[in-house]
């Protein structure tokens, strides 16, 4: 058997195979020592800083949006802690696959998820959106218990925004949404890290900034699973500032209740430093389904309407001011000096212009007979005014009504204001490409024609009338308070130029004759506030309806009239006549007549404001409500008694 074996042979396959495991086993040493070397010199800065973000997760953390409250405190917009599902587009790898797993786990529906997709649409896909807001526990339980099954959706606790008043401040408080592609191209990225909302309308809208607040930041240790371990670091940002406004809930609830099934709109502004106390548009809107995000069936329903609740009548409506600007006109015959304060003039029920047979009637259709200027404001004879347009001519009466500000914004502290219009003739030229005709000039002279003003118009010109000339700029922030030092710093005043007028006599001239519009038995205002304990200045309109001609309207009752059709009611007034402290404007479409339908509304805010105590109570806690500061109590208001009687309210 030895003579088979071949020793030789095996020794050298045996130190052949030897060296091949040696020499694969000092390769195979080589790449680990080189690969070692790359991870651990080579690279080594780039994989320590991957594996520290893998183990720490820098997070922006969302600042605390500031409060909004009325001047005593009542909170128009505020925060509600909840627990909110939020998805981040890129982190997902199938949305649709998503969706399916979360529907059983939350009880999604169609709704949700089609509102939800439509929201992905218009924010980028880095930024997280909303699923759904004010989870319960139970949703919080069942989504943690399969967390890691829902890549790139977690839970997070947050404060979501709330309404208290509902519609009746909408238009005025507005309410945030979530920030679409287009506004984010618009802000400042780093300003809102952490943020998904932003202010749509109203104050939310227009102080922005100072209610957002400056994102903070944390440093938070994770596993290798990315479940939260331990916060490492945090660095606080700072919240938003508290606003105070101007707005008393009370008169703002008191205007919204006057109004009752009218639509129309009211502000009510404080003359002696141009404050808005209260800004009510109708119909409103509920803003608590845009603050999640609302389901288009419900954003196109509100569209639809034919009442157009999402329109803020108080600063968007175009309306003529019909009667109301008949106080304005004696005052410009006054300043041009083109009739006196007893002129009179003489109304027959018409009147045409020379040379032409086209009748331009008065309201009154019998006539008022024999008017003075007092006599023509009183009962508000269209007759009267007609001769005083004539008079005055376009040119001035374009001028004068400038002075007031009418055919500009009055660039109150809110979005979305329209100028109305305030024509003449270079305007008809550019716009119509006509020359201006006198028949047109009469109409101007009633507030009719081309002339459109806005509520917001009407009150800040009321609030002129009442300033005697002197004015303020219109604005609804009364004060910002500092949540973290408790400042609080005022927002003054802006005094507008004053108006020159060359008699300051002419203003208690007019002054008075509007007094007597609610105070003689002849005014049209007479029975709503002859009972009144304080002394109101006040004008009646009723702004027509183009459709119909005016001996057709005349012709019908207000009941017999399609209701598209039917006069708007104005009213302007401002009380105490002596020492204003409010003026108001109210609008209430196609109701009739203002001093029947307008007149009641003004009558319940300038009570609700006048009868009782206004102090400014600034909360020096968030959620304390104790007041830190006081303006001026409003003064007593004197009493004033007055007899009563039936009167002719037409306008």
């Amino acid at each position: 058997m030895d003579n088979l074996k071949n020793l030789v042979r095996e020794k050298h396959m045996y130190m052949t195979r030897i060296g091949v495991a040696v020499l694969v086993c000092l390769s195979m040493t080589s790449l680990l020592v080189y690969r070692l070397i790359g991870l651990q010199v080579i690279d080594r800065e780039y994989y320590a800083t991957r594996a520290e973000e893998n183990r720490m997760r820098l997070s922006a953390v969302p600042p605390v949006r500031g409060l909004v409250t009325d001047r005593n405190g009542v909170l128009l917009a505020q925060n509600t802690p909840a627990f909110v599902l939020e998805v981040v587009p890129e982190q997902v790898e199938n949305m649709d696959t998503l969706l399916r797993a979360l529907r059983p786990v939350l009880n999604l529906d169609d709704v949700e998820i089609a509102r939800f997709k439509d929201r992905v649409g218009k924010t980028p896909r880095y930024r997280s959106v909303p699923l759904r807001g004010n989870l319960t526990m139970e949703q919080v339980a069942r989504f943690q218990l399969n967390r890691f099954d829902f890549e790139g959706a977690d839970v997070t606790a947050t404060l979501t925004r709330s309404y208290p008043l509902g519609s009746a401040a909408a238009h005025v408080v507005g309410y945030v949404g979530g920030i679409t592609e287009e506004e984010f191209k618009k802000i400042e990225a780093a300003a809102y890290q952490g943020l998904t909302q932003i202010g749509k309308i109203g104050v939310e809208k227009s102080h922005e900034n100072e209610l957002r607040g400056t994102p903070g930041a944390k440093i938070v240790e994770a596993n290798a699973y990315g479940r939260p371990l331990r916060e490492l670091e945090y660095r606080q940002g700072a919240p938003g500032k508290n606003l105070v406004l101007s707005l008393d809930a009370k008169v703002q609830m008191a205007a919204e209740k006057a109004l009752a099934g009218l639509d129309g709109a009211v502000v009510a502004i404080d003359p002696r430093n141009g404050e808005v106390i209260a800004l009510v548009s109708k119909p409103g809107f509920d803003p608590q389904p845009f603050v999640a995000g609302i389901d288009r069936t419900t954003y196109k329903a509100l569209l639809d309407d034919r009442k157009r609740p999402l329109y803020n009548r108080a600063l968007q409506g175009a309306y003529p001011p019909g009667s109301t600007v008949k106080p304005f006109m004696a005052l410009a015959g006054l300043e041009y000096e083109t009739l006196q304060g007893g002129h009179g003039e003489y109304c027959s029920g018409s009147m045409s212009l020379p040379h032409s047979t086209r009748k331009y009637r008065c309201w009154k259709r019998s006539g008022h007979g024999w008017l003075d200027m007092a006599g023509g404001v009183i009962q508000s004879c269209d007759i009267y005014f007609y001769e005083v347009a004539q008079a005055l001519g376009i040119d001035r009466i374009h001028t004068f009504l400038s002075l007031f500000g009418l055919g500009h914004p009055t660039d109150v502290d809110l979005p979305l204001e329209k100028s109305g219009l305030l024509p003449s003739r270079e305007w008809k030229m550019r716009t119509r490409k006509e020359a201006w005709f006198p028949g047109e000039t009469l109409n101007i002279g009633i507030g009719q024609g081309y002339m459109t003003t806005t509520p917001m118009q009407l009150a800040q010109i009321t609030a002129r009338m009442a300033m005697r000339g002197k004015g303020f700029k219109p604005h609804v922030v009364h004060a910002m308070q500092d949540t973290l030092t408790g400042a609080t710093t005022l927002v003054p005043p802006e005094a507008l130029p004053a108006i020159p007028h060359r008699h300051a006599q002419d203003w208690e001239t007019v002054i008075n004759a509007m007094v007597e519009v609610t105070a003689s038995q002849r005014g049209t205002a007479y029975r709503v506030f002859k009972d009144a304990p304080y002394r109101v200045a006040a004008k009646t309109g009723t702004a027509q309806v183009a459709g119909m001609s005016q001996d057709e309207l005349r012709a019908r009752k207000l009941t017999e009239t399609p209701f598209h059709l039917r006069d708007h009611a104005l009213f302007i007034a401002f009380a105490p006549a002596e020492d204003p402290k409010i003026a108001v404007a109210v609008i209430a479409e196609h109701a009739g007549h203002g001093g029947s339908a307008a007149a009641p509304v003004a009558r319940q805010v300038m009570d609700q404001y006048l009868l009782g105590q206004i102090l400014y109570n600034l909360p020096a806690d968030p959620g304390a409500g104790a007041p830190v500061a006081a303006g001026v109590p409003a003064a007593p208001v004197e009493l004033i008694g007055s007899p009563g009687s039936a009167s002719d309210d037409e306008e």
